[in-house]
């Protein structure tokens, strides 16, 4: 198994994506990238604490290639935009990938150069070492399924979903 952990505006658009995906294991939600210990989302969304709001995607390499999981990361977000994704701002939101070992920081340099090509340039996604990881609340894990109906599910989150369904169809589990 192997893990990424990806920023990409607010978790909850991507963890209710990968989590369609198989060979996904679990995703979670929370926040590193930043300098305050131990934030919670109040915290985080004040911009202060250098923390992004992301997502640690487990996965089994074997049934869903890493350049898959990453291609989709790139197509879940705007990669261009700086510290925000719609009308989501601030460096909470921002697009980073967050590498444990040189040979992830590698994989995350390709799939950003494979990005640039296919957004004509301008991405801004940061690549940076892992810091500390902290899970978020417990309310924000799998929070599309739970909350279905929520206007921010409804608006920003389901029509992602479904566009992962029709470009990666081929990895989609069966409903």
């Amino acid at each position: 198994m192997t893990t990424f952990v990806l920023a990409g505006g607010c978790f909850w658009c991507l963890d209710a994506v990968y989590r369609t995906l198989r060979g996904v294991s679990a995703v979670v939600s929370g926040y590193t990238g930043g300098l305050t210990a131990f934030p919670d989302y109040e915290s985080v969304c004040t911009g202060m604490t250098g923390h992004a709001e992301a997502v640690a995607v487990t996965f089994d390499p074997t049934v869903i290639p890493e350049d898959v999981i990453l291609d989709v990361f790139f197509s879940l977000h705007d990669p261009r935009q700086l510290n925000r994704q719609g009308n989501d701002r601030g460096t909470q939101y921002r697009s980073a990938m967050f590498y444990s070992d040189d040979a992830q920081r590698l994989l995350f340099e390709a799939a950003r150069n494979r990005a640039s090509d296919a957004w004509d340039g301008g991405v801004v996604t940061t690549i940076e070492t892992l810091p500390r990881w902290y899970e978020a609340e417990g309310y924000h894990q799998d929070f599309f399924a739970k909350n279905p109906g929520q206007g921010y599910c409804m608006a920003v989150a389901l029509p992602k979903v479904v566009k992962i369904r029709k470009s990666y169809a081929e990895y989609v589990l069966s409903s």
